[in-house]
Formats: structure tokens, sequence, C-alpha cells
């Protein structure tokens, strides 16, 4: 953890808290449990559900009072400054990151899976942010199997995608981990269910989130869907049902809510490009709404009429109600946001594959 108190009027404060130091922090005071640690992830866990336990404590943490504490011994002067009623803080969470890591048995195992899931990633999930880097040298306390190609620093490679200062990104570490973090910087995008600010003892709804600690909880569920989303949509990276199977599924039309709609078109450019949209991996944490699409899809130039603006929303409304009807994307509850199916994932995935894959490729699968 580290904490930095401005020296100035009002005298903010700026705490880091490392969640990975938490949880290896608690495993120490239970000496026997067998874990490993190297830099910032385990590389081993003897047992993987307490350590899940002793980190989901940070979900029912009071952290006003926790960082109200840490706030006092940073600034002893803060009651003989704002005399004759000190001031209280008002602790928000300017960025919070969430990580998933799935830990593999030895560094040759997710050697062989995750340039698949990197090429994957880049070229299906439209990642415009590719960065390699050299693993770092093992801890010094690191008394687990070295192997020659965790010892030789290997390259990693970390994919990202952003939008409006939210992101999603995957990376390998240590050799054996896999990570999918979700970082959230902007909440305006998320919604959390909780009373009106008037009425604090009144009814449930969905509102805002906000950046205060109050909504921290939601926070981590919400970057936990994200996580778990990116991680099916890579899983069909090994999935088997034949694409003839997928193909077929959207190439007849269908019936709607009483409504005849046509089927997918699956070598016209404009189905492809609307395909490649909803399946890009920035709309992982929040979903996509009419107007991303929009600016993918049709780009209305500035200063654009209303008429015009309306008219290209309608036209994306239209495609919306396409891919819902063919069961490719779904709407999020309570919002006007939509998020791919696993269906869709599948066929896009397919569909990309088989668009990139020359005769030769497809003809050695086949053998």
């Amino acid at each position: 953890m580290s904490a930095r108190l401005q020296t100035w009027f009002p005298f903010n404060i700026q705490i880091c808290l490392n969640g990975r130091e938490w949880l290896d922090r608690q495993l120490r005071r239970r000496s026997r449990l067998d874990s490993k640690r190297v830099d910032n992830c385990f590389t081993r866990l003897g047992n993987p559900e307490l350590a899940q336990r002793l980190m989901n404590e940070q979900l029912t943490t009071d952290w006003p009072t926790a960082l109200d504490a840490i706030a006092r011994s940073l600034n002893p002067l803060h009651a003989t400054i704002f005399k004759p009623s000190p001031m209280e803080y008002y602790w928000s969470a300017y960025q919070t990151e969430w990580a998933t890591d799935i830990l593999f048995k030895d560094p040759r195992t997710l050697a062989e899976i995750y340039p698949p899931l990197v090429r994957h990633a880049m070229e299906h999930f439209k990642s415009p942010d590719v960065m390699r880097f050299l693993a770092r040298k093992a801890h010094g306390n690191f008394t687990g199997e070295i192997i020659t190609s965790f010892k030789d620093r290997p390259e990693g490679v970390r994919v990202k995608h952003w939008v409006r200062g939210n992101s999603i990104k995957m990376y390998d570490k240590a050799g054996s981990v896999l990570r999918v973090e979700t970082t959230i910087g902007q909440t305006n995008d998320f919604k959390v269910l909780r009373p009106r600010h008037d009425d604090p003892e009144g009814e449930l709804v969905w509102q805002r989130l906000r950046k205060g600690v109050a909504d921290l909880h939601r926070r981590t569920q919400l970057s936990q869907r994200s996580n778990d989303a990116y991680l099916d949509a890579l899983a069909a990276v090994d999935d088997t049902t034949p694409c003839a199977k997928l193909f077929d599924a959207v190439g007849l039309h269908v019936i709607d809510r009483g409504r005849r709609v046509r089927a997918l078109r699956l070598g016209d450019p404009n189905d492809i490009a609307l395909l490649e949209a909803v399946s890009r991996g920035e709309f992982a944490p929040a979903g996509f709404r009419n107007r991303d699409l929009r600016r993918l899809l049709i780009q209305t130039p500035p200063g654009s009429s209303p008429r015009d603006i309306r008219r290209a929303s309608a036209k994306i409304s239209r495609q919306l109600r396409l891919l819902r009807a063919h069961g490719v994307i779904k709407k999020i509850p309570k919002t006007h946001r939509y998020r791919i199916t696993t269906n869709g994932q599948l066929l896009t995935a397919a569909l990309f594959a088989t668009r990139r894959a020359n005769i030769k490729q497809l003809q050695a699968i086949a053998a």
C-alpha cells in the first residue's frame, strides 16, 4: 500500500492498495498453507477456496473507517487545522482493477495455448493495443521449480481494449498464470441498485454508479462479470461445434414477436461489419449502445442534422433487432445496452476464423 498527502488545501489524500499484497500477508499468518508468490501473482495455492474467502473480505471491509485511520496517521495536524470541528474525508475510488487469475500446472501448458488466445483477441476482438514485454525474474524468495523457459525471461504479450476510461486486458504472468483484468475509471456507463439520495429508506431503484466507496461492491460484480464474459469469448477458440451448424442456425428467416425477420447474410459486407462491431473486446465491461455501433458503422460527420442522426439511429435499431431475433445479442435489463451471447461469440469466432483461413489450412485441419 502507498499513501500520498497533498500539502495544500484541501489536503487531498490518495491511497493505493494492492489486493494481492493484502492476500499474501494473510496467508503468511497461516504459515502452514502451501502457497508461492512471484511478483504480483500466486503461482501456487495450497487451498484456493480459503484464499478466495480471504480475498473476498475486501468486499465487506468498512472502508471509510479504515481509510479515516490512515488519514489520521498521515496528517497529525488535521484536527488542529480544521478547528473547532474537524472535517471528514469523502472517500471515492478513482480507479479500480479487478483481476481473474487462472493458474496452470506448468509454464509449458500455458505457452501452448496462449498464442492462439492472443491471436484471437487481436484479430477477433479488434484490439488496437498489443504490447510485448520481458517477464520479470523470479523473486528472491521463490523456491518453486524454475525451468529454462522461465529463467530465460520469456517474452510476454499483453492485449488491451479500452473505451471511455474503462478497459479490459489479458496477459501472462510468471510463466504459468493467465490474467484477465478489468479497470473501471469512468462509472457513468454502469448502474447500481440503491435507494434514492433523498429517500435512503425508500424503494431500491437502478441509478448511476457512484465513485464513492459505498458502491465498491457493485464495481466488483461488474468487473467480475466483465472478466467472465471475456474468458467465455476466449473459450470459443477451443470449441468443436461444426461451423456449418452455427452458420445454418442464422441462415434462415425467423419469426420474432409475430414479425418475420430476415436471415443473416454471412457474405454481405454490411452484416459482416455488424458482427465484427458487436464482438469487439472493449464492450466486455459495459456492453454497447446504439450510439457505439453508430460510431463504428455509420460515422455521421460532425455537424450532421438531427434528421440524419435519427435516420442513422433507426438503421442501427433495425440491425440490433435482427441480431436479437437470431440470439446473437441480448439486452442488459434496465439499460439501453446490449451484450453478445454465447451463441453470438461462437458464431463470430467461427465466421472470422474461416474467413481468415485459406484452403490449405482448412484441408490440414480436416485431415
